[in-house]
């Protein structure tokens, strides 16, 4: 692999981690990242140059189908399939929408979440909480950018609030339109790193993405009045390299990030942790037990007590979470396994003609 091609893709964020992925029998395909979603196809780049690439249905049937922000390898040619996608680092997902169970994966290898929440709208630190356990469980590191501030009716109140329901997180406030908290982004971004805005539409992601980029590259648009809610300018996800490192992802607005996984349930919510080895029970629930520091620190003000029923409302959604995976993933294999029993009652069919 040339020295040219090697500078390019490190400024991407292609570390040792991915190029210990390729073996010999890669040595004919080209490695890539995938920067922007256009719909059955993916707009990816390589050393050279940009190209789109075609999704083979075979890593659509494997559930293995490339998003923005991936590592792909891929050949010559006018649009040339995707032969495999890279092991992921980290990857921002969320449980489908709606009462089936399963993943959608956002945008992948990320390495710094930028969770934007307008202070038109005022801080949600239960939905706060929830986006941080999504990130954690993905790999990636959040941020949370306070956008909007001269609407706040009380910015060092937000500022506060969006600290207490993120502890250890970094809380500024934003904005593109005046430059406020963009040499703080910047300075997390270095050579290498990507971040992704996730928020809700109408909450100045986009405006900040062309802050940054110092061009007008995404389209924005006011909120409407009345309802205070965003509209939709951004259709698909685009990865956009900073001058001087680093890189972003913009997308469609996100309300919420339903927990496909609740592993960092427990990552947010450690000074409940920290609290909890105080207690008499090494298995204590914190719901009623003699001798409970949990509890005992929300009764007495050292612990809020809408953020101790946060927390148990979270972990019991990812217990629910990892129930209903358990049997999504039973009945998938339950199918296959029909599968392989009628093709196999076909064969002998077809043998005893």
């Amino acid at each position: 692999m040339s020295r040219a091609r090697v500078s390019v893709l490190e400024s991407l964020g292609f570390d040792a981690f991915f190029a210990g992925q390729l073996t010999p029998a890669d040595a004919a395909l080209r490695p890539g990242r995938a920067v922007a979603d256009r719909g059955a196809r993916l707009q990816v780049r390589f050393a050279e140059r940009e190209a789109l690439v075609t999704i083979p249905g075979r890593l659509k049937a494997a559930r293995a189908q490339p998003v923005v922000g991936d590592f792909v390898l891929a050949g010559d040619g006018d649009e040339p399939p995707v032969v495999r996608v890279l092991e992921r680092r980290s990857a921002l997902a969320r449980n489908v929408a709606g009462r089936t169970t399963g993943e959608q994966v956002l945008a992948a290898n990320v390495d710094l979440v930028f969770l934007v929440n307008p202070l038109d709208a005022g801080v949600n630190p239960r939905l706060l909480e929830r986006t941080l356990a999504a990130v954690y469980a993905g790999g990636a590191r959040p941020a949370v950018l306070l956008t909007k501030p001269d609407l706040a009716e009380d910015a060092a109140g937000a500022l506060a609030e969006a600290s207490g329901a993120a502890p250890g997180v970094p809380v500024f406030a934003a904005s593109g339109r005046t430059g406020e908290g963009l040499a703080q982004i910047r300075a997390l971004l270095s050579t290498g790193r990507t971040g992704v805005f996730v928020g809700p539409s109408g909450a100045g992601k986009s405006t900040l993405v062309n802050a940054l980029l110092g061009a007008e590259v995404q389209v924005t648009a006011e909120v409407r009045e009345g309802d205070r809610r965003g509209r939709h300018t951004t259709a698909g996800r685009s990865l956009f390299q900073l001058e001087g490192g680093g890189a972003v992802i913009d997308g469609p607005g996100i309300r919420e990030l339903r927990l496909w996984d609740g592993g960092g349930v427990g990552e947010v919510f450690h000074d409940v942790a920290e609290l909890a080895a105080g207690c008499r029970f090494a298995d204590c629930a914190h719901g009623g037990e003699p001798g409970c520091a949990v509890e005992t620190a929300a009764a007495d003000g050292r612990l809020d007590p809408e953020r101790l029923a946060s927390f148990h409302k979270l972990a019991g959604e990812a217990r629910a979470q990892e129930a209903r995976q358990g049997s999504a993933a039973a009945r998938e294999e339950k199918q296959r396994w029909r599968t392989v029993h009628k093709e196999l009652r076909r064969f002998q069919r077809d043998r005893g003609r």
